[in-house]
């Protein structure tokens, strides 16, 4: 009695775990056993990893799953798409089953887009389109960089050859300069040791110099400050003898003028008498009265004839 309850156990036990398991495993094929569904079918050229209990989305809601992917090779290995969805989604003709990249990290979806005046019915075949994904524009863009970067290195590369030659060079160089700097050390330092004494010689004699200025600037110091005075005394002199003679200058132009004022001298009775103008004054007047007589009278004056010489009147008196 003991024994045939576990073995009902047993058994019990074991079907549950097979109804778990199939249900699980259609679960996971992406068959719902439990909901009612249309079977539709698309054709591929390549699904590009497209799996079976993928999803069917219409506006981003998904109305169902991929059933089964097979390889067709009577139709040129072409790709037959089971498609399970759901019963009250109505499919019109002219709809696309499109083939697009499902997440950032992966996978594909089928996209419908439902366009048509009429519906399609079960079991029909939907047109297909394939969608270029993120991968595949990340891998058109990526190779022509990646082709750059090759070819990039390869000039580093090339570059790299030569700055080791150069590298080379530029020890080889630091050496010769190594070597030429320790020489002219060496003959810098022979050439302070032979001169040594003609150095210290030479130092003193400037130190000398220095000293034979300084007692020289001493003595010089007197001998400027006497020559300033004569100077300013020659200067003096020299400004006091002007002054002299200016003022002899104005004494005798002030007795010249003096004496003109008492009207000596030719020139002072010039300025002083009014007989000088008196007689000018009356000349000037003579000649005007000869000139107009010229001027009415010119026969008188001016005589010429053939036959002899007449006698003129005499001039009028004034």
């Amino acid at each position: 009695m003991f024994t045939n309850n576990n073995e009902l156990k047993v058994g019990f036990l074991a079907l549950i775990a097979f109804l778990i398991l199939y249900f699980g495993f259609n679960f996971l094929k992406g068959n719902d056993l439990f909901s009612s569904s249309k079977t539709y079918y698309v054709q591929f050229d390549n699904v590009d990893g497209l799996m079976p209990s993928n999803q069917v989305m219409v506006n981003g809601v998904e109305v169902g799953k991929v059933k089964k992917v097979s390889l067709v090779p009577e139709k040129g290995n072409k790709i037959l798409v089971e498609l399970r969805i759901n019963k009250s989604l109505l499919i019109p003709n002219e709809s696309m089953a499109i083939l697009s990249d499902g997440a950032l990290l992966g996978g594909k979806i089928i996209r419908l887009e439902l366009k048509g005046n009429t519906n399609l019915p079960d079991g029909s075949t939907i047109q297909s389109m394939t969608e270029k994904g993120l991968t595949s524009l990340l891998k058109e863009r990526a190779l022509p960089v990646l082709s750059n970067a090759d070819s990039l290195l390869v000039s580093f590369r090339q570059i790299s050859k030569k700055f080791e030659n150069t590298g080379i060079y530029l020890d080889a160089l630091l050496k010769n300069s190594n070597q030429t700097v320790s020489h002219i050390d060496g003959s810098v330092q022979s050439i302070v040791n032979e001169n040594k004494a003609n150095l210290a010689q030479i130092t003193g004699n400037m130190k000398a110099l220095s000293q034979s200025l300084t007692e020289t600037e001493k003595q010089i110091k007197p001998l400027l400050v006497k020559f300033n005075t004569v100077a300013d005394s020659i200067q003096a002199i020299r400004i006091g003898e002007t002054l002299q003679q200016a003022n002899a200058a104005v004494g005798s132009l002030q007795r010249i003028v003096s004496k003109l004022e008492k009207g000596q001298g030719s020139a002072g009775k010039l300025l002083v008498s009014d007989s000088l103008y008196n007689g000018l004054n009356r000349s000037l007047v003579d000649l005007d009265k000869l000139l107009i007589d010229f001027r009415v009278q010119p026969k008188r004056y001016i005589h010429f004839s053939v036959f002899g010489k007449k006698n003129t009147a005499p001039l009028p008196e004034n």
